[in-house]
Parts: C-alpha cells; sequence; structure tokens
C-alpha cells in the first residue's frame, strides 16, 4: 500500500495485515468532521449495503480548518485523526470503502479538488470512494439520517447556513471568517463582548458586568489588558472561549449581554433565511415543512441561556412550516453516513 507523508501513523496496519490472513473482510466508511476546534473520526460498520450503519470507533483531535491553522498542519491533525480511529476499530486503510472528508474552510470546488486528491493519496485503494466537502454538509446529514436536504446552521467557533433542495441546488450563507465578519459565531459573540468591556472601559459605552467577569476568566486586572490578550494568540477558538461568560451574565440580567446575544439570534436567523429563500425550501406561502438542523456550541443551552428559543421563534415567524432538528447524533457521524451513502 502507498505510503502517506506521516508513515508512522500507520504501521498498525502492518500487524493487522498479519493477523488477518485473508480472513473476512469488514464493511466499513470513514467520516471526518474537520473544524476550527476539534477533528473528529467516526468509523461506521455495516454487515451489508442496506443495514444500518453502526459506530465502532470514534478519534478526536485539534483543528483541522486550514485558514485558523496552516494546510499543512490541518494535513496532519485530518491523517492521524483518521489513522487513530481505523487503529482503534482494527481495520487498515484497504478496508475502507467509502472515505466522506468534511471539512470547515472548504468554501470553493478548488479547495474541495486540492483536499480530494491529497485524500486520493491517503486512500488509493480504486475501490475506496471519496468525498471533500464543507462541514455544514456533515452537520446536515448528521439531523437528516445522511439526506442532504433542507437547511443547516452551524453555529460554533465559527457559523455558516448552508442547504441544498430537493432539486440537489446548493446555497449558503455566511462562513467568512472571523475577518469578515461571521456574526452569530461564537467568535463574534465573545468579541463583541470584549469590544463592549473596552467602550465601557473608556467612557465610549454603558458599564456592564461583563468587565468583571472577563477580567476574571482572563486573570487580568484590567481591561486595557484584554489588548495584548487578544493579539498574544489570535487563535479563533481561543476567543471563541468566551461564550458562556457572556451567556452567564446575561442570564444574570446585564443588558449589554442581553444585547449582544439577541443581536447573534438576529444575525443567526437573517442567515437561515437566506439560504431557505434562495432555495424556495418553504414553498411559495412559507408553509411547506423542510428541515432546519442547528448545531453548534453557542446554540447549547448553558450557563441559563438557552440561544436556540429566539432563533427558532424568528425562522418560525417567516417560515411557518420550519421543523426544527438539534441532532441527536454529532456531525462526524453525519459525515459517516455521507460516506455510507456512497456505497449504496
Amino acid at each position: 500500500m502507498k505510503r502517506s507523508h506521516v508513515t508512522n501513523v500507520w504501521d498498525f496496519e502492518l500487524e493487522l495485515s498479519d493477523e488477518r490472513n485473508g480472513g473476512t473482510k469488514p464493511r466499513v466508511v470513514l467520516g471526518v468532521d474537520g473544524g476550527a476546534t476539534s477533528t473528529i473520526s467516526i468509523v461506521l460498520s455495516t454487515t451489508s449495503p442496506a443495514s444500518d450503519p453502526q459506530v465502532i470507533a470514534k478519534a478526536v483531535a485539534g483543528s483541522s480548518n486550514f485558514n485558523s491553522v496552516s494546510e499543512a498542519t490541518a494535513k496532519l491533525v485530518l491523517e492521524s485523526c483518521m489513522a487513530e480511529a481505523l487503529m482503534q476499530a482494527c481495520i487498515t486503510r484497504a478496508d475502507v470503502q467509502a472515505v466522506c472528508l468534511a471539512l470547515s474552510g472548504v468554501n470553493s470546488p478548488l479547495d474541495a479538488e486540492r483536499f480530494y486528491l491529497w485524500l486520493r493519496g491517503i486512500f488509493p485503494n480504486k475501490g475506496t470512494k471519496c468525498y471533500v466537502c464543507n462541514d455544514a454538509e456533515a452537520a446536515l446529514a448528521s439531523g437528516t439520517a445522511g439526506r442532504k436536504y433542507g437547511c443547516v446552521l452551524i453555529a460554533g467557533t465559527g457559523t455558516i447556513a448552508y442547504g441544498f433542495n430537493e432539486d440537489g441546488k446548493m446555497a449558503r450563507a455566511a462562513g467568512l471568517g472571523p475577518l469578515l465578519g461571521d456574526q452569530g459565531s461564537g467568535h463574534a459573540i465573545s468579541s463583541n463582548a470584549l469590544i463592549a468591556v473596552l467602550k465601557a472601559h473608556d467612557g465610549r459605552g454603558p458599564p456592564t458586568a461583563l468587565t468583571a467577569a472577563i477580567m476574571e476568566k482572563l486573570k487580568l486586572s484590567s481591561p486595557e489588558e484584554i489588548i495584548g490578550w487578544v493579539y498574544a494568540d489570535t487563535a479563533w477558538a481561543r476567543v471563541a472561549s468566551l461564550v458562556p461568560v457572556v451567556k452567564a451574565c446575561a442570564k444574570a440580567g446585564d443588558q449589554v449581554a442581553v444585547g449582544i446575544l439577541e443581536h447573534a439570534a438576529e444575525e443567526l436567523a437573517c442567515n437561515v433565511k437566506a439560504v431557505v429563500n434562495t432555495l424556495k425550501l418553504s414553498g411559495h406561502d412559507g408553509s411547506k415543512p423542510f428541515p432546519f438542523v442547528m448545531v453548534g456550541g453557542v446554540l447549547e443551552h448553558e450557563a441559563g441561556w438557552d440561544l436556540c428559543r429566539p432563533l427558532v421563534d424568528r425562522v418560525k415567524q417567516a417560515f411557518p412550516g420550519v421543523q426544527a432538528i438539534r441532532p441527536q447524533v454529532e456531525p462526524a457521524v453525519g459525515a459517516a453516513l455521507l460516506a455510507w451513502r456512497q456505497t449504496i
């Protein structure tokens, strides 16, 4: 088998090949969800093309968003994470029937083609089908049992709304990264909170409980130290980690924090509406049912604050037929389901 650049992570295959020695070949697919915060690989096993797949292994690694870390680093993380999952499952690359690489940052056909060629180099077996897509497709699939239909909203470190209609047409909104806005994302919420603290400090904005809460969280003695903290390490996930602090302050009644979260809900709803309208998912009068899948840490009910409720309320006002879904499985399973559908 062709060796990859990270040769040592695949050394386990030599032992597995010797142990199996011509035994029954397993039916497995591999799904990878690569984001700005973490990378997760899932191995699904099926006994036949018609049977429901079962998760048999899972591996977790760091960020593989090549816009946040370097592309070389992203590929190292992805390959190591895939190898770890297959090693846990006692599976070699030759046994994998299909791989779906769902990556945040894959925003064009050129991005997808570049990573497809890289992935094909790792899985050179002609019997292995390879598929590369934006991570939003995997998130959608996690709520629709692998079906590419409906609208998904990811709101984590970054945010994107993404969808497909029944004809297979795709549309997206946002997902531009922090330098171009990504309002409603964890990074934007946290950045707006930091800005509010600095405005309160120099008199441009009202006092806010965010000041004391963020100072305590970051172990800083003065709001002026926020500047050094931010520019010392601009990793997106590092800034976005302040979202729970904002939610806690909002729950306690701080109006600045409440305003930041209400603005986030409005921006996220705007992203969803743009995709739904482009794809005409709701029909002519807005009453046609369609799945609306919501994933991401920003949408988790934490610190006593639920961002999903105001978001869904705003979407339902525009599209009464919407079917809001919080998936029971993680997006990496959605990626594996997309891979599985390549085999049936």
